[in-house]
């Protein structure tokens, strides 16, 4: 579905990626582990067309990604929700919501579909759909964040840190409607510091540091891994 051959990005003399080989297949929740400055954002804003690779190539169900403008790596199936959230404050919730289908804004009717849906993975946001974004709990933004990557329909979701600064409660709730949305039909690569909580929903993982791949396994070899163990998961 996603694949990545040799890509590097750099920032004038400074090489935040170098050479990143990966892919993500069709069905799969791939999680993207590393501390910060890693190169996780990085390689997510490649991903989405708001950062040129300066070498490789990006691929997405076989069609090159690399190049194209952000709304047109959205409109192919490819939908990022950023860390911190990103929402208009003042704006209600309903409207941010919406926000995220502006790439499909000709199908009304579709729309207002999707964000029944989204209510329904969501309900306290329907009850909360006349509210503005800023007024919600940091966990109930971080939904609307969530819905409002969703109401661009993608075969692909990527998230970029989605438990940062939430309550344990709060991020296990994150995490498990994570997983419902992988086991609805949509494909999830997930960067996450929080690596025993994103491993335990996770069909694979990579583990980056300093702009590189060092590391790949399945959730069962990462999570008995001492390496990954001792930095990202303790004892």
């Amino acid at each position: 579905m996603l694949q990545l051959k040799h890509i590097d990005v750099s920032y004038g003399s400074f090489k935040a990626l170098n050479n990143i080989s990966m892919t993500v297949n069709s069905g799969e929740l791939v999680v993207l582990l590393g501390a910060n400055g890693a190169g996780k954002t990085s390689l997510f804003n490649m991903i989405s067309g708001l950062v040129r690779p300066t070498a490789g190539e990006c691929e997405f169900e076989g069609r090159r990604l690399d190049g194209l403008k952000p709304s047109a790596v959205v409109a192919a199936g490819v939908v990022q929700c950023a860390e911190g959230r990103k929402l208009f404050p003042q704006m209600s919730v309903a409207q941010n919501l919406m926000l995220g289908a502006y790439v499909h804004r000709r199908d009304k009717q579709g729309n207002r579909r999707h964000l029944q849906e989204m209510y329904e993975l969501f309900p306290i946001l329907e009850e909360k759909k006349d509210q503005p974004a800023g007024s919600l709990s940091g966990g109930q933004q971080q939904m609307v964040a969530i819905g409002r990557a969703m109401m661009g329909r993608p075969r692909l979701l990527m998230l970029d840190e989605p438990s940062l600064g939430l309550a344990p409660l709060v991020v296990r709730q994150m995490f498990a409607t994570i997983s419902q949305i992988n086991r609805l039909g949509t494909t999830v690569l997930l960067a996450e510091q929080n690596a025993f909580a994103a491993l335990k929903i996770a069909h694979r993982a990579y583990v980056m540091e300093n702009g590189q791949l060092v590391m790949e396994g399945d959730r069962e070899t990462m999570l008995g891994n001492e390496e990954v163990r001792k930095a990202y998961i303790g004892a």
